[in-house]
């Protein structure tokens, strides 16, 4: 009888436990269906229980499970074959090492923060010429921008002798924000009574709040000497998307290195969060909810088809980073800044089967998107993502046969965490050979002219591709290389608008000529006014390093009375810049020009200077009453793109 009651009990005790924890998970229960989280980064953030979503690093909010995820590749046993490789993670763990060996900074190794750590590449002479098989690897170092105790240091390490060499730092500004600090800054907030008291008179629970650390520029002298960001949330209650449901007008300005809540700025209380029907952009969950997402405005996805050549991907990727496809030859990897860089560009000349230089180095240089809007809440929003944020490392892994087809190679990227040791981005970059029914070159005879000839050629390209999710934008960037020598650079921009909350819910609300900054989207949404505008490094080495720039001006002119029954017409002026300030153009529409790059020292066989034309397209500049931002413009080799592509010919 005493063992039947003892067991009766532990029953009740164990059933009494469930409901418990059923109750709870009630009352802290995330929104169906994006209670995914992932482990942060940040270890304080972990320490207190506090989680991301698989939206991190932006979409952070507070957490109360958490679910493992599949252990990455280690690299641990990958070894340096060329003199541009990245740093291995055997390199980092020996960076890491030398640093927090190295004083000030071995007084207190938990006060180092590390944040860049890559490969200091060596000197161009020295890279080109180096030999496979034949040359050892020149030295390897590393270049390491840290925080210590406040204090920001630029410093050059020796991997193999172990010294520690200064570097000149900024006079100004703060290095990229780490990953860590990025997902530790969504949680500052909730740390604060009077903000989560604010959220709470919004009427949303803070288990379904979301929150971005926003860069906040530059914009007087108060904010020097101080390392600030703004903070600003959203409702992810019934949505993935919570970037269409902004509580609008709340930003709380933090202190980065102290996490502490400086002000709050609450200034949209009359404004509602919208609605969060219709705004979830996953397939799966419309075909769960509606059956068939058709019925709900969705359109069908249709699978690729993009089957492996019978005779192979046709792409050769040798040591990991040198890809060969075509005639071309070049070296790619990830970088935390560029993303991606692709260097040592070679082509193949079908005449001699010699290998020609084209490009020594390529990468987008910096990613600026400024909002178009004043007010309280909006006016500080001028991104810089790659250099505030770090364009690789935002960058997520590639989705096999969505966003790269079934043939793809994929290389992945080692990154350094705020405390210096090294983790994967697996599957950053994926390369892949592409045909897309496109035509190369063509030509078919008139049958005026009695010759029955039809000639095309299939454009089939070498594509490098590499995608940043920079909070709600993602950034689709493709080096794309021809069999005839033409290299295009594409960004695509997907993802989702980040919008601003209002009010409003018809134009007919609105006062004659309000300027809303923007377009009334959906019911209290606004889609502001901003531009993206891609700055693109490129060191051209045509035919080698002895390269000029050259402007091509295209002018009307006049014949000469009697000349030609023709009035006028373009005639082509050469302009080479002899300066890098010459070098900077403005592009304007009713000045036609053309930009080429050319290696006077070498000669085409009717004596035209070898050379590349670089073709922006479609490019818009910025005003300020009489003084514009110059389309291309800068240092030596930079060039602004908007939208577009640019093509090197």
């Amino acid at each position: 009888m005493d063992h039947s009651t003892s067991l009766l009990r532990l029953i009740f005790l164990a059933l009494g436990a469930a409901l418990v924890l059923l109750v709870l998970r009630s009352a802290f229960h995330l929104p169906r269906g994006i209670d995914t989280p992932t482990t942060s980064l940040f270890d304080a953030a972990a320490a207190a229980g506090s989680s991301c979503t698989r939206f991190a690093p932006w979409g952070c909010r507070k957490g109360d499970r958490t679910k493992p995820k599949p252990k990455p590749p280690s690299h641990e046993t990958d070894v340096p074959r060329h003199p541009l490789d990245p740093l291995t993670v055997s390199e980092i763990n020996r960076a890491r090492e030398i640093l927090r060996a190295h004083p000030p900074f071995a007084s207190s190794p938990s006060s180092l923060f590390v944040h860049s750590l890559a490969l200091d590449e060596p000197e161009k002479a020295v890279v080109l010429g180096w030999r496979r098989g034949v040359d050892p690897l020149p030295p390897r170092r590393a270049v390491a921008v840290v925080r210590f105790r406040g204090e920001a240091f630029v410093l050059a390490v020796d991997l193999a002798g172990g010294a520690v060499t200064p570097l000149p730092v900024p006079a100004s500004g703060y290095p990229t924000m780490t990953m860590d600090e990025q997902v530790s800054l969504c949680f500052a907030p909730f740390a604060d009574p009077a903000f989560n008291a604010t959220i709470r008179r919004r009427g949303v629970r803070l288990s379904d709040v979301a929150c971005l650390p926003i860069s906040l520029g530059w914009y007087g002298p108060t904010e020097e000497n101080r390392r600030l960001i703004k903070v600003q949330c959203f409702s992810a209650e019934g949505t993935a998307n919570f970037y269409m449901r902004p509580i609008e007008g709340l930003t709380v300005l933090v202190d980065m290195d102290t996490a502490e809540v400086i002000h709050i700025s609450d200034r949209g209380a009359g404004i509602p969060i919208p609605a969060a029907a219709n705004t979830d952009y996953r397939y799966a969950r419309h075909m769960q909810e509606e059956g068939d997402p058709a019925s709900n405005g969705f359109q069908k996805v249709r699978a690729p088809s993009m089957e492996p050549a019978p005779s192979g991907p046709g792409v050769e990727l040798v040591d990991g980073h040198t890809v060969r496809w075509g005639g071309w030859e070049l070296h790619l990897k990830a970088d935390a800044r560029a993303g991606m860089v692709v260097s040592r560009a070679r082509v193949q000349d079908p005449r001699t089967g010699a290998h020609r230089e084209v490009l020594y180095k390529g990468m987008a240089s910096e990613l600026f998107v400024p909002y178009m809007d004043p007010s309280e809440a909006w006016y500080f929003k001028t991104y810089m993502d790659a250099g505030e944020y770090g364009f690789g490392l935002q960058a997520m892994p590639l989705v096999p046969l969505n966003d790269c087809p079934r043939h793809a190679r994929y290389l992945d990227g080692v990154f350094v965490a705020a405390d210096g040791r090294p983790y994967v981005r697996e599957n950053m970059i994926c390369v892949f050979e592409r045909y897309a029914g496109d035509v190369a070159w063509r030509h078919s005879e008139s049958p005026i002219t009695g010759m029955d000839i039809r000639e095309s050629r299939p454009k089939v390209t070498l594509v490098a591709r590499m995608v940043a999710s920079v909070a709600n934008y993602d950034y689709i960037m493709d080096w794309e290389f021809q069999m005839d020598g033409l290299i295009r650079i594409k960004v695509g921009l997907s993802g989702i608008l980040m919008v601003k909350g209002t009010a409003y819910s018809h134009l007919n609300q609105a006062r004659d000529n309000e300027d809303m900054h923007g377009t009334l989207l959906s019911e209290n949404v606004i889609g502001v006014i901003h531009d993206h505008f891609v700055t693109f490094r490129l060191d051209m080495d045509v035919d080698g390093a002895n390269n000029s720039f050259v402007r091509v001006d295209m002018a009307r002119q006049e014949t000469s009375p009697g000349e030609s029954p023709r009035r006028s017409y373009l005639k082509a002026t050469r302009r080479v810049a002899r300066t890098e300030k010459e070098a900077q153009v403005r592009l304007k529409l009713y000045e036609p020009a053309e930009f080429h790059v050319v290696n006077p020292t070498k000669k085409t066989r009717v004596g035209n200077p070898v050379g590349y034309k670089v073709v922006p397209a479609g490019p818009a500049g910025l005003c300020r009453r009489h003084h514009c931002v110059s389309p291309i413009a800068g240092r030596r080799g930079d060039a602004l793109v908007h939208h577009l592509s640019v093509a090197l010919e």
